[in-house]
């Protein structure tokens, strides 16, 4: 559950630690004085998108952070997943925003990602607001809270539906007319035609042929480098050349080496060289002597060049492109040469596929039908509770064409008179009923996963009277088993708080700032008065706020 929340310079609130424990915590204070804005700083530190604006006038930044302790273990499961271990049961989050936009998340002190916050947050906590009110005037919702309330595994469906989607498509590609086929035929031969014609063997032959491109290019200044690096080996007319010089060497080491006995190595070596070079001059006049090319060949080489730009520029930008192209096109035409047999088949196939998954889809309508009327049976029964009995829940089933969540059509509707024709909650129901109704739904759900804490934000908005009486039993009940966090303007509904905080605001050097603070006893039942009667609490409003919190918590 959810054991500290800390704000920083959040809109109103400049900070702001709250310790909310077990058991229903109930938040309350004037109009405008900042109880939004602590669930918008719960939702943004749980990954919600959050405003720039959020952050308070003239700072450039705001924290957040929310300390969970006694998790669940789904919520440890998946903290695991993503890396981080819990310490104890506990999990720190926070968020930091700063004026610019950039935004910093934190998972026990560790970096994480938006996403992450946003994979983690339904583990730890729900929030139910006005919003979910609204949402049950959204049909195509229903269906969802009937999955979630019969916690179906659509996994099977889903799988078989994205088969049957596959081969639908693959069938239909497979259509064509006779002389789209025709064309089609044409085009792929032409295409093999003349990436065969090219006769492409080796994927290095471009490079083959652009260095032997530049080789004869380059010929004549080849040819008169060989023949200068002879002339310095060999020498010419003026010249004996390096490997004359060298015999020269040779002879005046070998005569020294007659009277000086160290001189024996140095002979050695000059001759090892001199025999080198003489091994150079003689390879240097075989290549001369071999060096020949044909002017035309040039021609050749350009010609092959250009073959090979041309296919690139069509089928791909390597000679493995191009081949790759070839393979494609082979066995597109010959699946396209026996097309018929070929759809023959795969309309087998997804035919096989469709009564797959019609019978997954019928077998989720059963369950769902199943399920409906269950949770149609425990929201009465709440909505009882709530001072609703005459209001008569149902759905209006329709069997539809199969999309991703299956074949049916599901909507709410409802009966608030008896005798009344049941009509779509969206032209029927109040906003106090709505608010019940949801509240109702919610709990009923709420069962059946395992996140410890709840957050009602006026969840009583059009309720008053006795009505409100029997939410604030209803949110204490669900408070037995689970920490509820509720926002209320309705005494009737704070008066069952096990802690109460009150949000107050004040001005300060001409700014607007927001303070919480955890009531006593005492303090509660002047906050009830006040709610009641306004700021001049009354002896008699004092002993009506008294009587309606003991009753409470009789």
């Amino acid at each position: 559950m959810l054991t500290r929340l800390f704000i920083q310079n959040i809109a109103v609130i400049a900070e702001a630690s709250i310790t909310p424990g077990a058991g229903l915590n109930v938040l309350t204070g004037e109009t405008g004085a900042g109880k939004t804005v602590l669930i918008s700083s719960i939702e943004a530190v749980l990954g919600e998108r959050t405003p720039r604006d959020i952050i308070r006038t003239d700072e450039e930044k705001a924290t957040v952070s929310a300390l969970f302790e006694d998790i669940s273990p789904n919520a440890a499961k998946a903290l695991g997943g993503m890396g981080f271990e819990d310490d104890d049961g506990a999990v720190l989050i926070s968020r930091e925003m700063t004026a610019s936009g950039k935004n910093t998340f934190r998972i026990n002190g560790m970096p994480a990602t938006l996403s992450m916050l946003r994979e983690i947050a339904p583990l730890l906590i729900h929030i139910h607001g006005q919003r979910d009110a609204m949402q049950l005037l959204e049909s195509k919702l229903h269906l969802d809270m009937i999955d979630n309330f019969a916690g179906l595994e659509t996994e099977a469906y889903t799988e078989a539906y994205g088969k049957l989607k596959k081969l639908e498509a693959e069938r239909d590609g497979l259509h064509m007319d006779e002389s789209q086929k025709a064309r089609r035929i044409d085009m792929l031969k032409f295409q093999i035609a003349e990436i065969e014609a090219a006769d492409l063997e080796d994927e290095n032959e471009k490079d083959e042929l652009l260095a032997r491109r530049r080789m004869i290019q380059g010929s004549e200044r080849i040819r008169e480098g060989l023949a200068d690096a002879y002339a310095a080996l060999r020498g010419d007319d003026n010249s004996d050349g390096i490997t004359g010089l060298m015999r020269q060497l040779d002879s005046g080491i070998s005569q020294a080496a007659q009277y000086v006995d160290n001189f024996g190595e140095i002979k050695n070596r000059v001759g090892e060289i001199s025999f080198e070079l003489e091994d150079f001059a003689a390879d240097i006049r075989t290549a001369l002597d071999e060096f020949e090319f044909d002017p035309r060949e040039i021609d050749r080489v350009e010609i092959r060049l250009d073959t090979i730009n041309k296919l690139e520029r069509k089928y791909g930008g390597s000679i493995t492109e191009i081949l790759a192209h070839y393979r494609s096109a082979s066995d597109e035409l010959l699946r396209v040469n026996s097309n018929e047999k070929l759809l023959e088949a795969v309309t087998a196939q997804a035919q096989e596929m469709l009564i797959e998954t019609q019978e997954l889809a019928a077998a989720l309508t059963k369950r769902r039908l199943a399920a409906a009327a269950e949770l149609i049976r425990l929201v009465e029964d709440e909505l009882c509770f709530l001072d609703m009995p005459g209001v008569k829940l149902s759905i209006e089933h329709k069997l539809c064409e199969l999309g991703a969540a299956g074949g049916d059509d599901i909507e709410f509707f409802i009966v608030t008179n008896v005798g009344d024709a049941p009509k779509p909650l969206s032209r029927i129901a109040s906003g106090g009923e709505l608010a019940r109704i949801m509240l109702a739904i919610k709990n009923v759900l709420a069962g059946r996963d395992d996140v410890a804490t709840l957050i009602f934000d006026e969840v009583d908005t059009g309720v008053s009277g006795r009505a409100a009486g029997k939410i604030g039993r209803k949110l204490r009940e669900v408070s037995k088993s689970r920490q509820v966090i509720c926002v209320t303007h309705l005494a009737q509904v704070a008066a069952f708080a096990d802690s109460h905080f009150q949000i107050a605001k004040r001005v300060e050097d001409g700014k607007t700032l927001t303070e919480v603070m955890q009531l006593s006893q005492d303090e509660a039942i002047r906050e009830l008065a006040r709610i009641t009667s306004g700021d001049m609490a009354t002896p008699a409003a004092l002993q009506s706020a008294g009587e309606m919190r003991e009753q409470a918590h009789m």
